[in-house]
């Protein structure tokens, strides 16, 4: 089975010229957004004047991603970026259900060395948005178990039911429900 890709960018950004970035950056979610596969993009600055931009984009699959990366379109797109002092700094690809909440321990740069991580959520949050789709499937699997297999062994209807809960949590509940508290679970704490 395919699994998205996400690629993260960390791009650093000539003074002056925030209008032109926002626009280079549109026109280049509005070509990918043609390819098949495309899942979505956006950017984020740590502070307003930053010059530093995050990017994100992801696709379906790895296919999918390198038809897009290979395309004359983006080839075009990235060279109209020359005059804006666009450095590229940092470039990761995650894929699969690694760090639903987390980020990495650490980041390879471009050039081989190591940023330090951003911490990941407290746990009691990530506890929290777990136990906002376990419960509710839980309660539905068990019910349906119930339902279709009421005189099956209670080992063998729990196996059954964790053997078709651990993949819908894995591959469909936990980046659904991740993705839809990103702003709860990464929300700035408050200083101290």
């Amino acid at each position: 089975m395919s699994q998205p890709v996400t690629v993260a960018i960390t791009r650093q950004l000539a003074p002056g010229h925030d209008a032109e970035m926002m626009s280079w950056l549109n026109a280049g979610i509005t070509l990918a957004e043609r390819f098949p596969g495309f899942l979505g993009a956006g950017w984020v600055r740590p502070e307003p004047g930053s010059d530093t931009w995050h990017m994100l984009y992801r696709f379906a699959d790895g296919a999918s991603l390198e038809q897009w990366e290979h395309s004359p379109q983006r080839q075009w797109w990235r060279s109209s970026a020359q005059g804006l002092g666009v450095v590229e700094g940092r470039v990761e690809r995650r894929t699969g259900i690694e760090g639903w909440f987390d980020v990495p321990a650490s980041t390879v740069l471009e050039s081989g060395a190591h940023a330090p991580a951003a911490p990941a959520p407290p746990r009691w949050k990530q506890a929290c948005v777990i136990f906002l789709v376990f419960f509710p499937l839980s309660l539905l699997v068990n019910a349906l178990a119930g339902w279709l297999v009421p005189d099956l062994w209670l080992p063998l209807r729990v196996l059954l039911s964790v053997l078709v809960m651990t993949p819908t949590m894995t591959y469909l509940a936990l980046p659904w429900i991740t993705r839809r508290m990103a702003w709860w679970l990464h929300a700035e704490r408050p200083a101290s």
